[in-house]
């Protein structure tokens, strides 16, 4: 059975380090253009040498965005920064633009070019069509079952890697083609700004009272507006490896260094326990349980999940009261406060290569 090559987000270097630190095989960032992720942080043309030479030192790989939608001005721009990305010593390039594919194949060489879930791939012709112009790998799209993914992953060249979405939120549209952002906000969802609409909290307004505005309940029959759920398939990685997927990507590099962390950690023992043929350890079901997230789905890899309609809120149990700067020789922990605690509450400590415990604040 093939193991998985895990890729974990950064959106800056501090999720970086957590995503090294916890047992990332790969990170994926932006630099401040080009990137699907406007608003995650990224990296300027100076910090970005300095994590890939961070990532390096560490053993882990590179992949940078450069997956928008580019405009004239815009595509005349990208062979300098393409020379930039190389010069750094990035591992692969995450396109979606054919001009940009064909871009970085000419001022990225020493880069692998990968084909974004921004193309949505979802049949084996297409993804051999861009192995045949160069692609060594492509991430697919989400709508794709495990079935779809097995037959793609028989019918294409070995060579060609597979690469799919594990963790995190689903856009309620294939990616990068929803309208609604660029309506209601004028940023657009394929050129890195999408402002996800999809996620508000909306109210209704009847024409004849405007200003008048009414929640919108929420019960076994309630009605829902773009209603989503996130994500999950840390219990199902045996299936992902038996349909032939090479590597498994977590979504979140506008998330905290936190969530890097606690999802990194725990899809790295389960990646590693299945690849051995052992049985799930709870402990790492429920550490992805512990960051703020809506209710959890497998999306299509089990066919179509059909309508959801029990709740779109978000589920936030914990939250991370502290981050431990040091230690010294007798144990004694120098700790960053993010958030208050007091003594009796109950506490877990988490750290790389550590089984999450409990413990009771004195």
């Amino acid at each position: 059975m093939r193991k998985l090559e895990l890729l974990s987000p950064a959106g800056d270097m501090e999720r970086l380090e957590m995503a090294v630190a916890y047992g990332a095989d790969a990170v994926y960032f932006a630099g401040t253009s080009f990137g699907m992720r406007s608003f995650a942080g990224n990296f300027s043309p100076e910090e970005l040498p300095k994590a890939v030479r961070y990532a390096h030192d560490h053993g882990v790989k590179c992949h940078v965005t450069v997956n928008t939608m580019p405009r004239n001005d815009e595509i005349a721009r990208l062979p300098e920064y393409l020379e930039l990305l190389d010069d750094a010593g990035v591992d692969a390039l995450i396109v979606a633009d054919l001009g940009a594919f064909t871009l970085a194949g000419k001022y990225a060489p020493h880069c692998e070019r990968h084909i974004s879930t921004q193309q949505s791939i979802a049949n084996y012709a297409c993804a051999q069509a861009w192995f045949d112009l160069g692609a060594k790998r492509v991430v697919l799209a989400r709508e794709c079952s495990l079935e779809e993914i097995r037959a793609i992953r028989q019918k294409v060249d070995p060579a060609l890697e597979i690469e799919t979405f594990g963790h995190g939120a689903m856009c309620v549209s294939y990616s990068g083609r929803c309208l609604l952002s660029n309506y209601m906000t004028g940023r657009d969802s394929n050129r890195g700004a999408c402002a996800q609409p999809c996620r508000y909290q909306y109210a209704l307004m009847e024409e004849k009272r405007p200003g008048e505005y009414f929640p919108v309940f929420e019960d076994e029959k309630g009605t829902y507006i773009l209603n989503s759920r996130d994500m999950c398939m840390i219990d199902h990685l045996s299936d992902l490896m038996d349909a032939g997927v090479d590597c498994i990507k977590i979504e979140g590099r506008a998330k905290s260094a936190y969530y890097a962390a606690i999802v990194t950690g725990a899809y790295r023992h389960c990646i590693d326990d299945a690849a051995a043929g052992k049985a799930l350890d709870p402990v790492w079901r429920d550490e992805v349980d512990h960051i703020s997230h809506r209710i959890y789905s497998t999306g299509f890899y089990y066919g179509e999940p059909g309508q959801y309609v029990a709740s779109s809120r978000y589920i936030r149990q914990w939250q991370i009261v502290a981050k431990v700067e040091s230690c010294d020789t007798n144990g004694l922990a120098v700790c960053r406060l993010n958030n208050k605690f007091r003594a009796g509450d109950a506490l877990e400590v988490v750290g790389p290569d550590v089984r999450p415990f409990p413990i009771t604040a004195p």
